[in-house]
C-alpha cells in the first residue's frame, strides 16, 4: 500500500532524509519513530504529497506521489501534530465543511457524519462549538474528519500527544478497529514507545535522516536479549566488564553508576555477572532484571544525547 524507495530530501546544506526506503502492506500499522529533528516529518510530508523528494520515489496504492498527487490525495487521510479546528464551528459543521471540500453530496455527507460521530463517540457533543471541546475530544474529531472520505491509508502525526492515559487508550482502540473492521492501512509517528509497541505491526526508527532499524516490535526487542539486567554500583571511570564478549551477552551499556546488560536467559546469568563484578572489586548496590522494551531499543540505536527541535525536520 505504501512503497517508498531511496527517498532523499535536503534543505540547503542540511540532509533531512537520506536514502530512506520502506514498505507498508495493506491493513498494516506502521510506526515511524525517531528523535526530534531525525527526519520523521520530512518523510511523512513526502509520503503525503506535501513535499517533493530530491530523489527517490513514493507510490501509494500504486499511484506515484509526484506524477499523480491528486490520485494519492483522494485515497489518504492525514492528521497533523497541531490541532487545526475552527473553534467557532460545531463538530458537525467541521465535518460537513470537510465533506464539502471533497465534493460529497448532501445526503452522503449526512450519512458519513453520522457514521464517524458514532465511531469516535462524539454524537452527544456534535452540535457544540469545538472551542468548548477537551483535548481528547478535539483529537477524536480530527480523526473523524479524516475518516469522512473513507481513506485507504491514514497518516497520523503524534495522534495522542497531550492526551491523558484514558484518552490515549481510547484513541489506540479506534486505530486498531480501523485496521480490523475496515482493512485500513495506518502509518503513525510517535515519541511514545508504549504506543508503538501496542499498535504497530512494524516499527521503523529513523535517526539523522537514515533508517537505522526496522522490524516487528518483538523482533527489535528480542535482539536485545531475553532480559535486561541493570547493576547500580560505584564503577571506576571507563570500566568494561570482562564478560562483555560472552555469547550470552547481546549488549552492554555503561552509564555513570549504572551498568545495563542485555542477556539471553538472563536469570541464569545473574550469578555469573555477580561473580565477574565481585572479582573486579565492584561493590554492587542494587541489581534488577526486566524484559527489554521498545524504549530500550530506541535508546540503544539513537543514543541519549538531547536533540535540538528543528535541527533536522
Amino acid at each position: 500500500m505504501i512503497d517508498a524507495l531511496n527517498l532523499t530530501k535536503s534543505y540547503g546544506s542540511i540532509a533531512a532524509v537520506r536514502d530512506v526506503s520502506l514498505t507498508v502492506a495493506p491493513a498494516e500499522i506502521y510506526a515511524l519513530l525517531g528523535p526530534n529533528g531525525a527526519g520523521k516529518s520530512t518523510t511523512i510530508h513526502m509520503l503525503t504529497t506535501l513535499l517533493t523528494p530530491d530523489s527517490g520515489t513514493v507510490r501509494i496504492n500504486g499511484h506515484d506521489t509526484v506524477q499523480n498527487p491528486d490520485a494519492v490525495r483522494r485515497i489518504i487521510g492525514v492528521t497533523f501534530q497541531d490541532l487545526v479546528l475552527d473553534r467557532d464551528l460545531t463538530g458537525r459543521e467541521c465535518l460537513d465543511y470537510a465533506g464539502r471540500l471533497y465534493n460529497l453530496d448532501r445526503s452522503l455527507r449526512r450519512q458519513r457524519i453520522s457514521e464517524v460521530l458514532e465511531l469516535v463517540e462524539l454524537g452527544a457533543a456534535a452540535d457544540r462549538l469545538t472551542g468548548t471541546y477537551s483535548g481528547g475530544m478535539k483529537r477524536r474529531l480530527e480523526l473523524a474528519r479524516c475518516l469522512m472520505m473513507h481513506p485507504l491509508v491514514l497518516f497520523l502525526d503524534e495522534p495522542t500527544q497531550g492526551l491523558d492515559p484514558q484518552h490515549r487508550v481510547q484513541v489506540w482502540q479506534y486505530i486498531k478497529n480501523l485496521r480490523t473492521q475496515n482493512g485500513m492501512t495506518v502509518m503513525l509517528t510517535t515519541h511514545a514507545m508504549d504506543e508503538a509497541e501496542t499498535l504497530a505491526d512494524t516499527v521503523g526508527i529513523i535517526d539523522n535522516g537514515l533508517m537505522v532499524r526496522e522490524g516487528t516490535p518483538d523482533a527489535l526487542i528480542g535482539a536485545l536479549g531475553s532480559a535486561y539486567i541493570r547493576v547500580t554500583a560505584a564503577f571506576p571511570a571507563g570500566y568494561v566488564p570482562g564478560f562483555g564478549t560472552e555469547a550470552w551477552v547481546t549488549m552492554v551499556d555503561a552509564q555513570p553508576g549504572v551498568l545495563t546488560i542485555g542477556a539471553m536467559h538472563g536469570a541464569r546469568q545473574m550469578t555469573t555477572i555477580i561473580e565477574h563484578l565481585t572479582r573486579d572489586g565492584i561493590e554492587i548496590m542494587d541489581m534488577s532484571m526486566t524484559r527489554p522494551s521498545l524504549g530500550d531499543v530506541f535508546l540503544q540505536v539513537t543514543g541519549r544525547t538531547l536533540r535540538d527541535e528543528g535541527a533536522r525536520q
